[in-house]
Formats: structure tokens, C-alpha cells, sequence
């Protein structure tokens, strides 16, 4: 039994680290295919590019309640199969896509298919106990941290055998990987464990009540929502920014990802564990935000491609302030409700990434336009720099108010 537990656990590792890797693959190809099949230039091609990480997201949001409902009712195997083979469907759809519309068509079953995230960390609790949870929920913390490091890089690599090339990779991962877990993977939730389906309890917008419930952590909230919006600058526009504004090729912009990557794993791993206990959480959460600020404007006014990895530094050490502004909420309500306070975060990351592109893709696109009276490339790192300056305000705000008390 010990043995079979290992063996799911390394599946569920691997096959979070193939999803996240496939996202990772396709990053430094997209802006380029975008803008092949709609004839435009790459930087009128990220407003394409917003429609299609929104459609991603928007499905997402709606989706994951639904899919985690339906692996309570049916287990927990046939979903995560199913979200692999329907990985493997849309990267071929995007592989073999002739025009916009069935890149949009693979991004909704992407979206779809990715909802089963939180269906892999069900399964790793249904087959974990109190002494190997915290060690098991920490792999898919490097899953997700390997996929994005690995991920953008191998995409650039490949790129240089065609933009489509990426696509079919992340394909073939995801089919093997699927067929691996039909033959081997057992189901982790006994029939007498099962529920029945409720559309109920599948409110994408129900989990964001808490915030109501409890008018305390309201502001931090806030202010969570709004660094979440900030970093979509850099998610949403970083590729289509560097290869319009410095000419990079493919394989440059996933180096420089990956070395992102590498950074904020750095900074989420060894440096918040030796900066937060020495300040605390709201010292941590304000030098945080103050370097991601600082980042984001570099990043704005950056005039050669160098600056953007050297700028990367203080983003990146930005880091330190979520984990904070996590620990700080986590702290302000009760052990009962603290399920329900991380599904609320994850709805909020979900609804930044449906916003979010939209509007720094669309402000990306505007300031870059022909006979446009201002020039500003980097105009979507500067909405980002006001959006994370506003939670910095807000923070402290709120923990003014609470020393007051």
C-alpha cells in the first residue's frame, strides 16, 4: 500500500509539472503564431493574445467548482485522465490551427482541462496522512515552480524548428502521460466517500463571500486583488513587450523566463524563510510591494534588452510579500474557515487573469499603435507599477487601522 501511495504521488508530481510545463512550452511561440494568422504586427497581435488567456481563465473560473464537484461524485482518476488527454487535444489544436479561431477554440478546452488542478490536490489528501501531507502538498509547490522554469525555456528552444513545434511537445508529453496514469494510476476516493453533484456548492463567486463575512481582512483583500492585477504586466505582455521593443527571438524570451523562474523559486524557497522571521509579516509585505514597484517601473522605461534581466532582480525579490500578506490573512480568522479563505485567494487570481490581460494586452497595444500621439511601450509595466503602489497603500492602511485598536 506504502508503495502504490509513493507511485500516485509521483504521478500526480509528474503530471502537474507536464501541465505546467505545456503552459510554460507555448509562451515564447505565442505572440508570433498570433500574429501570423491574423497578419499583424506582434504588437497588435497581444490584443488577440488577451482574448485568448481570457478565454482560458473565464473558463477556468466557472469550470474548477464544477470539476471538483464531479470528482467528489465520480473519483478522482477519471478527471485527471480526462484533463490530460483533453491537454493533449487542445495542443494539438493549437499545433495544427490555420486560423485564430481554433486557437481560441483549444484555449476554452484548456481551460476546461486545467480546472483538474485542484483535483490533483485532492487526490494527493485522499491518499496522504497527517505526517506526509505537508511533504506531498510541498511537491506540487515544485511541480508548478519546476514546469515554469523548465517549461518557457524548452518553448524557446524549440521554437527554433518552427513556432508549432512547442505545441506538438507539449502534446506528446501530455498523451504519454495520460496513458501511463490508465494503467497505472489507481482511484484515491472510496465509493462510500463519494457525494452526490451539487450545483450549490459549485458557485464559482460563493467562496469570494468570506470577504463579506469577515469586513476585517476586507482591505488586504483588496489589496491581494490588486497586486494579483499588477503582476499580469509582466504574465500577459512580456513576451509580445520584449520581441516588439528589443527584437528578441524565441529562444531569448524563454531563457528569460526561466530565469524568472529560478528567481522567484529562490526568493519563495530561501529568502522569505530568513527575511520574514527577522521583520515580521507587515514589514515584509511593504518592502515587498516597494520592490515590486520598483521593478515594474524599470521595466517600463527599459531602453535596451539587458535591463530587463538586470530589472528582474528587484521584481523578483518582490516575492517576499505575498507569502506575508497570505500568513497575515491565514492569522486574522479562525482554523474553521481556512479552506474556505484560500478558495476566495484562488477566485481572486482567477478573476486578475480574465482582467488583467485585457487590459494591459489592449494598453500594450494602444501606446504601440501607428499615429498614436504617445509612445510608451511600457506602458502596461506602469499600470502594473500603480496597480501594486495602490496595495501598498491599502496594506498600510489596513494594518494602521488594526495597530490603532
Amino acid at each position: 500500500m506504502q508503495q502504490k501511495r509513493k507511485a500516485a504521488v509521483g504521478f500526480i508530481f509528474v503530471t502537474l509539472f507536464l501541465d505546467v510545463m505545456g503552459l510554460g512550452l507555448i509562451i515564447p511561440v505565442l505572440p508570433s503564431l498570433v500574429a501570423s494568422l491574423k497578419g499583424v504586427p506582434v504588437n497588435e497581435a497581444s490584443s488577440y493574445g488577451a482574448v485568448l488567456i481570457f478565454a482560458y481563465a473565464f473558463t477556468q473560473f466557472f469550470c474548477a467548482p464544477i470539476i471538483g464537484n464531479l470528482s467528489d461524485r465520480y473519483g478522482r482518476r477519471p478527471v485527471l485522465l480526462l484533463s490530460l488527454f483533453g491537454f493533449s487535444v487542445d495542443y494539438l489544436l493549437l499545433a495544427w490551427a490555420p486560423t485564430y479561431s481554433w486557437l481560441l477554440v483549444g484555449r476554452v478546452i484548456a481551460g476546461i482541462a486545467g480546472s483538474s488542478f485542484s483535483t490533483g490536490s485532492a487526490y494527493i489528501a485522499d491518499i496522504s496522512d497527517e505526517k506526509s501531507r505537508a511533504k506531498n502538498f510541498g511537491m506540487i509547490g515544485a511541480a508548478f515552480g519546476l514546469g515554469f522554469i523548465l517549461g518557457p525555456a524548452l518553448g524557446g528552444l524549440l521554437a527554433g524548428w518552427g513556432v508549432r513545434t512547442p505545441f506538438y511537445a507539449a502534446a506528446i508529453l501530455c498523451l504519454i502521460n495520460g496513458l501511463y496514469g490508465f494503467f497505472i494510476l489507481p482511484e484515491s476516493l472510496p465509493l462510500e466517500n463519494r457525494r452526490a453533484f451539487d450545483w450549490k456548492r459549485a458557485n464559482p463567486f460563493g467562496a469570494l463571500k468570506i470577504f463579506t463575512s469577515f469586513p476585517q481582512v476586507a482591505k488586504l483583500g483588496i489589496a491581494y486583488f490588486l497586486i494579483y492585477m499588477g503582476g499580469q504586466a509582466v504574465q500577459s505582455t512580456w513576451s509580445y513587450f520584449t520581441i516588439y521593443r528589443f527584437s528578441w527571438s524565441e529562444s531569448r524570451v524563454g531563457f528569460s523566463l526561466a530565469t524568472a523562474g529560478i528567481l522567484v523559486a529562490l526568493v519563495q524557497s530561501l529568502l522569505i524563510r530568513v527575511i520574514n522571521p527577522r521583520i515580521g509579516n507587515e514589514k515584509s509585505i511593504y518592502l515587498g510591494l516597494s520592490l515590486y514597484t520598483l521593478g515594474l517601473s524599470l521595466f517600463a522605461f527599459a531602453t535596451q534588452g539587458w535591463m530587463m534581466f538586470f530589472f528582474l532582480i528587484p521584481y523578483c525579490l518582490g516575492g517576499i510579500a505575498i507569502p506575508s500578506l497570505q500568513s497575515t490573512l491565514a492569522g486574522l480568522l479562525p482554523v474553521n474557515v481556512q479552506g474556505e479563505l484560500q478558495g476566495a485567494l484562488t477566485s481572486i487570481m482567477s478573476l486578475t487573469a480574465m482582467l488583467g490581460p485585457l487590459i494591459m494586452n489592449n494598453l500594450f497595444s494602444y501606446f504601440t499603435s501607428p499615429g498614436n500621439p504617445v509612445y510608451f511601450p511600457g506602458v502596461a509595466f506602469f499600470m502594473g507599477a500603480i496597480f501594486i503602489f495602490s496595495a501598498l497603500i491599502i496594506s498600510t492602511l489596513a494594518f494602521g487601522r488594526a495597530n490603532t485598536r
